[in-house]
């Protein structure tokens, strides 16, 4: 008989009993999926805050650009995400290139899809003339929505949850341990990362945007973001179970993989932001109203 390796967590909410399902709906060979709608919802209301924000003074792009720019950053998103995750937590993919476009595999990589949409902002702005550093001031502002929405889902489908806890809304998950071991409750670690990344990312940056002249110092909301988003993840790491693929390995004994990718984007962010100042310039509006000085 194999002695359970926790006590049984008495008193926790079981995530079983929530209700929750991955599937939306399914008909026939179809599937929607919950993480496939938020990535659909990030993208959808990104871009109407995204219109909100081009309609101010100063804006480096008009709204017929925002539409073309959906495109290219849905692209970078998709393509960035899922090279990223290859790369960082899943190289062996590479032997087996056609697991590579099975993205319900292991999914995607915040950090190479954040890579992946800077690529693709960069060749947008060069195709049309534009400020690359300036949108993608913009586009960190919308950021928020997609992770929040993307945290949301990973919760729903039961995956990514955090490290053993008494504390009082740990949530049991179910097959975090091997079979004949009791289920431990679990920090809702994506629900920490919805309310970091998500909703306070995005209060910090709409303050910059709404309550300061952050816009007309080109990386300097693109520095908020980076440096921002750096941090929470770093925090929320250090309650999150490592990815398992890494199990006794110094990315689980000393350091996560995602506080590792997080170290370039604290300091790109902490740069950004204190030479932002220094590239101040009078800006001459594409959409909105008069010039900035």
């Amino acid at each position: 008989m194999i002695l359970p390796m926790y006590a049984a967590a008495a008193g926790h909410i079981r995530f079983d009993d929530l209700g929750l399902h991955p599937d939306v709906f399914s008909i026939g060979f179809f599937t929607l999926r919950w993480y496939s709608l938020a990535y659909i919802a990030g993208i959808v209301v990104g871009w109407w805050y995204l219109l909100k924000l081009l309609a101010q003074p100063g804006a480096p792009m008009a709204r017929r650009h925002a539409d073309d720019l959906v495109f290219y950053a849905t692209l970078g998103i998709i393509l960035g995400g899922r090279i990223g995750y290859v790369l960082f937590y899943a190289p062996d993919m590479i032997l087996h290139p056609l697991r590579i476009l099975r993205l319900w595999d292991g999914g995607m990589s915040f950090h190479g899809g954040v890579i992946g949409t800077s690529l693709a902002i960069v060749l947008f702005a060069r195709k049309n003339g534009l400020n690359w550093l300036r949108i993608h001031d913009y586009v960190a502002c919308v950021v928020p929505f997609g992770l929040f929405f993307g945290r949301l889902a990973n919760f729903v489908n039961g995956e990514l949850w955090g490290k053993p806890t008494d504390v009082p809304w740990g949530i049991i998950f179910s097959r975090t341990v091997p079979a004949g071991f009791a289920e431990p409750a679990r920090h809702p670690s994506q629900l920490y990362e919805a309310g970091l990344e998500g909703i306070a990312l995005f209060a910090i940056l709409w303050f910059f945007f709404w309550r300061t002249d952050a816009r007309y110092q080109p990386g300097k909301l693109v520095g908020v973001f980076l440096a921002g988003y750096g941090v929470a993840r770093f925090f929320v790491e250090f309650f999150r179970e490592p990815d398992s693929q890494f199990a006794g390995t110094f990315f689980a004994t000393t350091i996560h993989m995602g506080q590792l990718l997080c170290l370039p984007m604290i300091a790109g962010g902490l740069y950004l932001v204190a030479t932002a100042p220094g590239r101040r310039q009078r800006v001459e509006p594409i959409a909105g109203g008069e010039s900035v000085a």
